[in-house]
């Protein structure tokens, strides 16, 4: 399997080859040069696989270059109910992802059981142990940058604290996440991780962490590498979840689901868009954004204008304020025929803090063969969903998986079943949970007091010469 660029002009690579960097040197994201297709035999043969199983099955088609038994190994290491049984208490730690049914034909697909609650940890306990694994190869190091708007930075540090020969260097807005979140981030004290809060919107942090990207000769020399989902190994282990969610929720390969997703960086939907490319039977991706709706408005109308920072709003699922997604770029190079100059002319613009149309293109009529839906959902719709949830079926979720729930419900075609991606445990947001419910929601004891644990973070201005200097002074 070989790997090419989103703007066409860098050169093929593997699957290693693309895992401990992030950006293609072309400023584009690496995709597959061609989608496998997975059989209906394979369906077949998938459908009652364990977690561990079915992960080797998919990802043995993008991981071509790592040995088989490697492989096996990485994955049984990762995918064991030991790591994921932080969630509910009645969950079915065995499943990994237990498919919780609300109603019939409604349910939602538990993601959140792993080590920081939160469905990060899906694809971030997989790309430590893949790290860990390539560096020892390689007798190497790797300095990972990233940007997070709630979830991806913990997930991370979780998932490569104290691992030989990487250091984490993680940005976040400053005072923009929910105190659980800065917390799990903030209290970690191991020498390798490294917390920057930047004076700024979540947008900043990603312009900042691209920035470094693209500065090819910094990159090369202070060996960066990437944790966000514009790298390439993380999109490919959550295609996983779609095929275990579709088999959970159905008796047989001839039948057709709806996945409502909640989506800020387009990574997790991106996801799903692959594993329907490759065969799985999905017959609706519904996309649900909250109050920055950058993404619905392009599933709407055609035009994707990205707000800027001075307009992203800041919401109570925080890890949706984003407005510009870095993923969205890989799905638009499937919708533009894989065309790579057309990628480079529309980002040239979105750079420049311009948008993009494609209303009355042949891109647009080709849309509707891509099976996506889209809405939105605000505060006030957040907090009914939860207070619903809770007192017709006694579930309680968290503020994004709420906003998945209320789209998804509103768009879904008659006739499919519909799975929600949950986002997080609803321990990650008390603030909002309280508005809703009036108490508290449990969290696992081993978090509990969380908040009042030592915090240990720099504050930043979002400058990227700043940052460059500061991870220097910390890599000697």
């Amino acid at each position: 399997m070989k790997y090419i660029s989103t703007r066409g002009q860098s050169p093929e690579k593997t699957f290693t080859e693309i895992l401990l960097g992030g950006l293609a040197p072309d400023g584009g994201l690496y995709l597959p040069k061609e989608y496998p297709p997975v059989t209906r035999e394979e369906l077949d043969a998938w459908r009652n696989l364990s977690y561990a199983d079915l992960a080797y099955a998919v990802l043995s088609k993008f991981a071509t270059d790592i040995p088989a038994e490697d492989l096996k190994a990485i994955l049984d290491k990762t995918y064991t109910a030991e790591v994921y049984n932080k969630g509910r208490a009645d969950s079915d730690f065995s499943q990994i992802t237990p498919l919780r049914t609300l109603l019939p034909g409604v349910h939602i697909l538990e993601l959140s059981n792993g080590p920081t609650l939160a469905f990060k940890d899906m694809a971030m306990q997989l790309l430590g142990n893949l790290f860990e694994y390539a560096l020892d190869k390689q007798n190497a190091e790797l300095n990972i940058l990233g940007a997070t708007s709630g979830d991806t930075g913990s997930a991370a540090e979780y998932a490569m604290r104290g691992k030989r020969g990487i250091r984490v260097f993680m940005l976040s807005p400053n005072g923009k996440m929910s105190a659980f979140q800065r917390a799990q981030m903030y209290s970690l004290q191991d020498e390798n991780i490294h917390n920057i809060a930047i004076n700024g919107m979540f947008d900043d942090a990603q312009d900042m962490v691209k920035a470094v990207s693209n500065d090819h000769v910094y990159k090369a020399t202070h060996k960066i590498g990437t944790v966000n989902s514009i790298n390439w190994g993380r999109v490919s282990a959550q295609i996983v979840y779609y095929f275990k969610g579709y088999f959970a929720a159905t008796q047989n390969n001839d039948e057709q689901v709806a996945f409502s997703v909640p989506s800020g960086n387009f990574g997790n939907i991106c996801a799903g868009h692959i594993a329907r490319m490759m065969g799985l039977p999905i017959g609706q991706l519904i996309l649900a954004t909250n109050e920055n709706d950058v993404l619905d408005e392009f599933f709407r109308t055609g035009a994707y204008r990205p707000r800027g920072t001075d307009h992203t709003y800041q919401t109570s699922s925080p890890s949706m304020d984003i407005s510009k997604a870095s993923n969205f770029e890989r799905f638009v190079y499937d919708l533009v025929g894989r065309d790579g100059a057309k990628v480079r002319e529309f980002w040239s613009r979105v750079d420049a803090g311009g948008a993009f149309d494609i209303k009355g293109t042949d891109c647009w009529h080709e849309l509707a063969k891509f099976k996506f839906s889209s809405g939105k959902s605000t505060h006030l719709d957040r907090l009914k969903t939860i207070r619903e949830l809770w007192e017709e079926y006694g579930v309680m979720v968290d503020t994004h998986t709420a906003d998945g729930l209320k789209v998804g419900l509103e768009q879904r075609r008659p006739g499919l079943p519909l799975i929600c991606m949950e986002t997080a445990l609803p321990a990650k947001f008390e603030e909002t949970i309280v508005e809703a419910l009036g108490r508290l929601p449990e969290r696992p004891k081993a978090l509990e007091g969380i908040e009042n644990l030592p915090q240990r973070v720099v504050v930043m201005d979002a400058n990227v010469d700043t940052l460059k200097a500061f991870i220097s002074a910390n890599i000697q």
